[in-house]
């Protein structure tokens, strides 16, 4: 069963189409990426799955429409704006977002290795602590699909990799579907079932091994884009 079934999609802003005619799948329970350029369309993309945007074509989330499917969806945001003053913890704000029972808030927080922070005021947080903690906060609603959107984005090395560390085992472990959009080819290269390429079109689409030829990597960033083809160092 896919998770998410797109067909002939298609988005426009002011003529300007800035997703044309792309189709493709996202199996149940897989770790799919979604990588291009800046303004190739990602972003686009998560905002038709979540129905905020007008488009033309098809898109099946669990064999519904977005818009009946909202409720088995979890996102978490590029930015996050608020007003790091507010005198507010972690887990204040977190069952203020969303109340859960304590005993699920203390899993759903040691799943995403925030248990520690539960005290420590929001706007004292890093950014790779903030996004784990809206990781944590889309969990609540014990999603079926994960959707993420340049989630990275600001954080330094280590905080990106206990984030990723966190979107692996939420996958493996849980079997929590999840789209990942993001810059990072090197480790989605890595970490990811399935690359979605988009430059406005699909440029490719498949397994990272298969899927991101040199003559992709080209047609998406130019010719001085490499992939360091390692194997992943967070894997066990």
């Amino acid at each position: 069963m896919n998770a998410v079934h797109v067909k002939n999609l298609t988005v426009a802003y002011d003529r300007r189409i800035v997703l044309n005619n792309i189709s493709f799948e996202v199996p149940k329970g897989s770790l799919t990426a979604v990588i291009g350029p800046n303004g190739s369309g990602k972003s686009t993309l998560i905002k038709a799955l979540l129905d905020l945007i007008p488009y033309q074509g098809r898109i099946k989330i669990f064999n519904q429409k977005p818009s009946l499917a909202l409720n088995r969806i979890g996102y978490v945001p590029q930015y996050f704006d608020f007003d790091r003053t507010m005198p507010i913890t972690v887990r204040e704000f977190l069952s203020f977002i969303s109340p859960v029972q304590s005993q699920q808030a203390t899993q759903i927080c040691r799943e995403v290795k925030i248990d520690n922070l539960s005290n420590k005021l929001i706007g004292e947080l890093s950014g790779g602590q903030l996004q784990r903690v809206l990781i944590a906060q889309a969990l609540y609603k014990n999603p079926d699909l994960l959707l993420l959107d340049e989630p990275s984005t600001g954080i330094d090395i280590a905080g990106a990799k206990t984030f990723y560390e966190v979107i692996e085992h939420l996958n493996k472990e849980h079997g929590v579907t999840i789209l990942l959009i993001s810059h990072e080819v090197n480790v989605v290269y890595k970490i990811a079932d399935q690359i979605i390429c988009l430059n406005t079109d699909l440029i490719c689409n498949g397994p990272p091994r298969y899927a991101l030829t040199e003559k992709v990597m080209h047609q998406l960033y130019g010719p001085n884009h490499e992939i360091h083809r390692h194997n992943h160092q967070h894997k066990t």
